[in-house]
């Protein structure tokens, strides 16, 4: 992201104008003369470029302000530090530039003509297209209620003039970073529900798997106390649990009757091959080791590393139960699913050897006195966190 330099940085001033005008010439006489002396002068010795403005990578910043001249002044700023700008003047403008040339973030003043920065925002905040956009507002006030009427409109930061130079770009950098976590964020999420679709549309035999999957291991971490952080990668790691089966050939995931040697060891690949695709992903890091070991088992048995005990991922540990549950639970190529009662029986059987003797309990607490629909139809996008 493009930054200043220590030379561009330095202590600023913009001074406000006594109100905030309809811009009227008056008006905007009356503010020009109000910048602090020197003004000029400093913003001229600060005239070395950040290394990080090549034109590729510089940040488009709409700046929405009715005093032509503070305008001009906060555009110069701005290019300097290395993004590029466009200047309008009023609310309706500042709306019809939003929707031609798609900024990064918006610089808005409060008193704007034809339309003010709140209304602004939250016409902004009510179109789907905008509502992730940065928008930091300016106001030559610093009532308490002008604040609070701003961030409830939606808008994400406010400076009341005169502001520092060095803190407006530092607000700036702040605001895109979290913007570009949001993209990165929803980019994430449509790459993990269009591979969980992926698996299953290859795999039809256990169409909506992984979605119950992720349904009753969110229920289960939730049981157990986790909160958003450890959530998150859990509802990823589900749906994707099985995603290494793209490189698995259909007739072997469909076959009607027992798996040969060779059948079996392929298989077996899929956490492997699953954890590589996830790699790439944002925020793989913490579910793709969820992807690898969901098959590994609590005495050290399971698959592909052999891992035992509390060195197995709790993700993966939840994970693995509830998808060793459901398969019991559901019809396979080869053979007919069990009852609740008898499917029960057998996690508690393997509580300790294929499964955490911890989380077992838990598990069919939930099942016998919460209740879990095993076949409730859950959509992949109701199941991922909220950006």
């Amino acid at each position: 992201m493009p930054r200043g330099t220590e030379d561009e940085t330095a202590s600023v001033t913009l001074l406000s104008p006594s109100s905030s005008g309809s811009g009227t010439d008056a008006n905007t006489s009356s503010r020009s003369s109000a910048l602090k002396p020197g003004y000029q002068t400093a913003l001229a010795s600060s005239g070395q470029r950040s290394p990080i403005s090549r034109p590729h990578e510089r940040q488009l910043v709409l700046v929405v302000e009715d005093d032509v001249a503070i305008g001009a002044l906060l555009e110069t700023l701005l290019n300097r530090a290395g993004y590029r700008t466009l200047l309008t003047t009023d609310g309706e403008a500042g709306l019809s530039a939003i929707a031609r040339a798609n900024p990064d973030l918006v610089l808005l003043d409060v008193g704007l003509p034809r339309m003010d920065g709140f209304e602004v925002v939250r016409r902004l905040r009510s179109d789907p297209h905008s509502q992730i956009l940065p928008v930091i507002m300016l106001t030559a006030h610093s009532r308490t209620d002008d604040v609070v009427t701003g961030l409830d409109a939606g808008a994400d930061d406010f400076l009341s003039k005169p502001f520092q130079h060095a803190e407006l770009l530092a607000r700036i950098r702040s605001a895109l970073r979290l913007r570009n976590a949001l993209v990165r964020m929803e980019s994430a999420h449509a790459a993990v529900a269009a591979l969980a679709n992926a698996v299953e549309a290859k795999d039809s035999l256990t169409e909506r798997h992984c979605q119950r999957l992720a349904n009753m291991a969110l229920r289960l971490g939730a049981k157990l106390g986790l909160g958003h952080a450890e959530l998150e990668p859990i509802a990823y790691g589900a749906l994707l649990h099985d995603v290494g089966k793209i490189g698995v050939p259909e007739a072997i995931l469909t076959k009607p009757a027992a798996l040969d040697a060779d059948e079996r060891e392929l298989m077996r690949q899929h956490p492997e091959i699953g954890a590589r695709i996830c790699a790439p992903l944002a925020g793989s890091a913490a579910f793709a080791p969820i992807v690898r070991h969901h098959h590994e088992r609590w005495d050290g048995s399971g698959y592909p590393d052999g891992l035992r005990g509390e060195r197995i991922p709790l993700g993966a540990r939840i994970v693995g139960l509830v998808d060793a549950f459901d398969a019991m639970t559901h019809d396979r190529p080869y053979r007919r699913g069990r009852d609740l009662e008898e499917a029960v029986a057998e996690a508690k059987g393997q509580a300790g050897r294929q499964f955490d003797p911890d989380l077992v309990p838990v598990l069919i607490g939930e099942l016998e006195h919460d209740g879990i629909d095993l076949d409730e139809d859950v959509p992949t996008g109701s199941l991922l966190p909220a950006v």
